[in-house]
């Protein structure tokens, strides 16, 4: 078995609405001066370290332990799993 470091990004998906992002933005605008950005989006990002076969099985396990718990909802939100080297 291999230990592997594992990040998960959730966000939602570009047609969703992102009220906190849309604040941040509203705020960075608005009170300090930072006309130059055009939009933020926020998420959550998680890091897990877990043992596995290989790269592929720890990705399976974690999109399988993200959705049985679940961590996301599918229908509104895009789960992106990458494995650091």
């Amino acid at each position: 078995m291999n230990n592997y470091v594992l990040e998960i990004v959730i966000e939602n998906k570009p047609a969703a609405r992102d009220p906190e992002g849309e604040t941040i933005l509203k705020d960075l605008i608005n009170q300090n001066g930072f006309e130059m950005v055009k939009n933020v989006r926020s998420g959550k990002f998680l890091r897990v370290n877990l043992e596995a076969e290989s790269k592929e099985k720890a990705k399976n396990i974690v999109y399988r332990m993200c959705n049985d718990l679940r961590i996301f909802n599918p229908v509104i939100h895009v789960v992106t799993i990458n494995v650091k080297d």
